[in-house]
């Protein structure tokens, strides 16, 4: 049953995009929102004004305890730890938490894809959305729906693709009808809440990521886990057989089960997989071709899975296979992952800023097989670096070392002998100066990658405002 939020008293910890939208979807809903936030009013204007005219509380600088007193519920947005006083002290009194995904998973109408892993969700995401739009539209040439406005006629979408990524889907959820797909990215600190999973669940991989907010890898796995926990025996999990951590989670799947990954597929099974340069769908013992891999548009292994998951993913959902081939074939990936940024002098310069863990930097370094300037550094969140500094020593001939984790990383590549490469290492504090550097050192047929392994809140305030910058500040470059 849905929620009556009639007067519920709600407490939303975190102003940013999530918390935003659903103090706005709150709010219109009759509830009495609580906004907090420990940044200040003049930090949070921007924010302020986007909520102006809705009857919303402030509590700015902090979230003190007393917020809690004739709390119904408090929300954490994404990113907000559960290990702050005030989270422990509502556990304790009994409040309910809950966050923007949860809610809208309690309200959405239609049916539901949810995409989660520790790499590769926002790309996947991205493409089973392209997929599900061209499906819908072939499945609606006949005549689409529309809604009446002050303005004109407009034919509301049948897909909506969000959650993690782009605008949170409790923006929209009052739009959806029964016949509509709603495709989320999930990250692990919207599971820890979550009591509803998507009637489609995909867990693409499950290593090492976040333990600065889990705190073990079997936390972070079990909040992962979670998206599996709640489904029916009419649902479906789609897992990445390649991946342990995914794989291992198939006796927990209640309905049924597909998979995808380069291995080849067991006769009973359901799914897609890649042999000797072409992509499989495995259906009722059959094997259809899909693409080849040199179709494909992006670079390296890691985005082949991608591929296999998208694929695996749509065909779970019923799409038709002409549709999900021509997104496939289209597709030219998302900002900030493996983006190309510009050629100069000969080097080609390639923005992977999304590279927020030492084996998402490993997994760009495999993408290439040119001479690679790598810069890698920002804010450490608690992961292990030595696989990474092997591969350095292995594969690329100069690192160029910025931000807080400049120090911890240097210390694992020194560690790892004294191998050729690489030729130069290099450390600055800022990633413009890295840049700099980074422009001093290539020579033409070099990779200048930006992956830093590291995230972004050092020095900006998320991936994609530190990958724009690196953008402008290499276009810059003369």
């Amino acid at each position: 049953m849905k929620t009556d939020w009639k007067n519920k008293r709600v407490i939303i910890l975190g102003a940013a995009r999530q918390g935003v939208a659903l103090a706005r979807w709150l709010t219109q809903h009759s509830a009495m929102v609580t906004l907090s936030d420990k940044r200040s009013e003049s930090e949070l204007a921007f924010a302020r004004g986007m909520l102006s005219g809705l009857s919303i509380q402030w509590a700015l600088g902090g979230h003190p305890i007393e917020l809690l007193d004739r709390a119904d519920m408090l929300c954490l947005s994404g990113g907000v730890p559960v290990t702050l006083p005030i989270v422990d002290e509502a556990l304790k009194r009994g409040i309910p938490l809950s966050n923007d995904t949860q809610i809208f998973m309690e309200a959405v109408p239609c049916k539901t894809i949810g995409i989660t892993g520790s790499a590769g969700k926002t790309t996947t995401t991205t493409l089973v959305g392209e997929m599900g739009k061209l499906a819908y539209s072939e499945m609606q040439k006949a005549g689409g729906r529309t809604q009446k406005s002050e303005s004109a006629s407009r034919v509301l979408p049948s897909v909506f693709v969000g959650g993690n990524i782009g605008d949170p889907l409790i923006n929209y959820v009052d739009e959806m009808k029964a016949d509509d797909l709603a495709i989320l990215e999930i990250s692990s600190f919207q599971l820890e809440q979550m009591t509803v999973s998507p009637n489609i669940a995909s867990i693409l991989n499950i290593t090492p990521n976040h333990l600065d907010r889990h705190g073990t890898m079997e936390a972070y796995a079990a909040a992962k886990a979670r998206i599996l926990e709640f489904q029916s025996r009419e649902d479906i999990a789609v897992l990445g057989r390649d991946d342990a951590g995914a794989w291992n989670l198939r006796n927990k799947v209640k309905g049924r089960l597909h998979s995808f990954g380069f291995s080849k597929m067991d006769e009973e099974a359901e799914g897609t997989y890649y042999d000797d340069g072409i992509l499989y769908l495995y259906e009722y013992r059959v094997d259809i071709p899909l693409l080849r891999r040199d179709q494909i548009q992006l670079r390296g292994d890691h985005n082949v899975l991608n591929m296999l998951a998208a694929f695996a993913i749509g065909h779970a959902a019923g799409f038709p296979l002409d549709a999900m081939l021509t997104a496939a074939e289209e597709f030219r990936g998302v900002p900030h992952r493996l983006e190309f940024v510009r050629e100069l002098r000969g080097a080609r310069w390639y923005n992977d800023s999304i590279a927020t863990a030492p084996e998402r930097t490993a997994a760009a370094i495999h993408s290439f097989d040119e001479p690679i300037v790598l810069l890698l550094g920002g804010r450490d969140k608690d992961l292990p670096w030595e696989e990474l500094a092997q591969l350095i020593h292995q594969r690329v001939d100069h690192v160029v070392l910025f931000g807080e984790a400049a120090g911890k990383i240097q210390k694992a590549v020194a560690a790892n002998g004294s191998a050729k490469r690489p030729y130069t290492l290099d450390r600055v504090e800022h990633l413009h100066e890295a840049v700099i550097k980074a422009a001093e050192v290539a020579e033409s047929g070099d990779i200048v990658l930006l992956s830093p392994g590291g995230t972004s809140f050092d020095e900006f305030k998320d991936f994609e405002e530190r990958g724009e910058k690196f953008r402008l500040w290499a276009q810059e470059l003369s």
